[in-house]
C-alpha cells in the first residue's frame, strides 16, 4: 500500500500488494463513455496535426540520419500487446542495428545494439512519433499504458498478480508511470511493480484533465532533452504534475 503526493516521491507505508480487485469491463466502459469519446476525438485531431506538421518533415531527416549510420529498415514494427491483450504492429523509428534479439531482450542502459542517433531518439521520445499512426487506426491511444512485447507482458504477468489489468485501456504513446520516470527496461520485481502501479492508478482514476497533465508533461520532458543537445541548461526540475492531487492509500483498490 502507498502514500504519497501525485507525481512526488513514493513512500511506501505498508507492505506492497500486487492484487488488483477485479473490473466489470461493461460497467467500467459503461461509466466513461463521454470521456471515451473525447478521448478518441483528442487522440484523432492531435495524431493528424502531429502527422501533418511535424512527421511529415521530420521523417525525410531522420530516414537519412539512420539509413546512414546503419544498414536496415527505417521503421521498427513490432507485434506489442494491445487493448483486450489483442496483438497489433507497433511502429518505431528503428533505433538499433538489425539483430536477432530485438523481439524477445529489452534494451538497456549501454546496449551496444542501438546506434547513436538510436539512443538520440529514444532519449528524446522520437522513436514513438510513428505511433501517431497507430492511434489514426485505433491501436493505441496518446495517453495510457505503455505497449509491451509479448515475451515482456507474459513475463511481468508471472510477477505481479493482475499484471494484465493495465489491458483493459488501450496502451498510450506515453503514460503515468513514463511522466513518473519509469520508462526503459524493467529488469526485477521493483521496477515491474512500480511500472504497474502507476498505471493501475491511471486506469481506475482516468480522466481527461489528467490526460492533458501527462501530455504538457511528456512534451516539456521531451524538448528539455532536444535542447539540451544544444545547450546547457543548469537546474532544470522535471515538471510534476499538479501535487495538490493525493493518492488514494491504496493505489490498486
Amino acid at each position: 500500500m502507498v502514500e504519497t503526493t501525485f507525481l512526488g516521491k513514493t513512500s511506501f507505508k505498508e507492505e506492497r500488494t500486487n492484487k488488483t480487485k477485479p473490473v466489470d469491463l461493461r460497467v467500467y466502459i459503461d461509466g466513461r463513455n463521454t470521456y471515451l469519446l473525447a478521448k478518441r476525438i483528442f487522440d484523432v485531431t492531435v495524431s493528424l496535426l502531429i502527422l501533418v506538421f511535424v512527421f511529415s518533415w521530420l521523417f525525410p531527416l531522420l530516414y537519412i540520419l539512420i539509413k546512414l549510420e546503419s544498414r536496415g529498415p527505417v521503421f521498427f514494427i513490432q507485434k506489442r500487446v494491445g487493448f483486450l491483450g489483442r496483438s497489433f504492429p507497433c511502429l518505431k523509428f528503428r533505433t538499433m542495428y538489425v539483430n536477432a534479439e530485438a523481439n524477445t531482450r529489452q534494451a538497456t542502459a549501454n546496449d551496444s545494439r542501438i546506434t547513436r542517433i538510436g539512443r538520440f531518439l529514444r532519449n528524446s521520445n522520437l522513436d514513438e512519433i510513428p505511433q501517431f499512426l497507430n492511434v489514426l487506426a485505433g491501436h493505441m491511444s496518446i495517453v495510457g499504458p505503455r505497449p509491451h512485447m509479448y515475451k515482456d507482458c507474459n513475463s511481468f504477468s508471472r510477477v505481479v498478480d493482475s499484471y494484465k489489468f493495465r489491458n483493459l485501456m488501450k496502451p498510450g504513446i506515453t503514460g503515468l508511470a513514463q511522466v513518473k520516470g519509469y520508462r526503459g527496461p524493467a529488469l526485477d520485481f521493483d521496477s515491474i511493480f512500480r511500472r504497474y502501479q502507476w498505471d493501475a492508478f491511471y486506469i481506475r482514476n482516468t480522466n481527461f484533465w489528467l490526460d492533458l497533465r501527462i501530455v504538457h508533461n511528456t512534451a516539456i520532458q521531451t524538448f528539455s532533452t532536444i535542447l539540451s543537445k544544444f545547450i546547457v541548461i543548469e537546474d532544470m526540475q522535471s515538471p510534476s504534475i499538479a501535487t495538490e492531487w493525493i493518492e488514494p492509500k491504496n493505489v490498486l483498490n
